[in-house]
């Protein structure tokens, strides 16, 4: 066996042992969501019956709000993002006990919902609407 294809065996074992590792975490991340917490439900269980509970209140125009806000997640994991995110204004819609969708809720759902490194985006979208984010600061810092 030559060198150069020794090498090529151990840097192909390396990649494939990194690439299970990989995909084994992620796997590993969504089955700790689907367990069963102490009231019987899963955080994805949760998720959906926010979603469901408060689909009646969304119009057109807040989904497409939602989707420009969602628009910088890479597109294979965006339908992901956009339900965590959905799931988290319909669990503040329904703790308000609000009668429709504001862009209010909206963002205070995704500032909730989203880590830190993804408020720059908002902050940018929202200046570009000319929203005020002073309401929004205690959230954002």
């Amino acid at each position: 066996m030559s060198t150069g294809f020794g090498l090529f065996i151990a840097f192909w074992c390396v990649f494939l042992f990194t690439m299970f590792a990989i995909g084994g975490y992620f796997m590993f991340r969504k089955f700790l969501k689907r367990l069963p917490k102490e009231d019987g439900m899963s955080i994805l269980d949760w998720q959906d019956h926010y979603i469901n509970e408060t689909r009646h209140l969304w119009t057109r125009e807040q989904i497409a709000f939602l989707d420009e806000l969602v628009a910088p997640v890479p597109e294979l994991f965006r339908d992901i993002a956009k339900a965590k995110i959905a799931g988290t204004i319909g669990e503040l819609a329904l703790k308000e006990n609000a009668p429709h969708m504001t862009q209010d809720l909206i963002v205070r759902g995704y500032i909730i919902a989203t880590p830190k490194r993804d408020h720059k985006w908002l902050i940018k979208t929202l200046k570009q609407k000319q929203v005020d984010l002073a309401p929004y600061q205690g959230l954002l810092s």
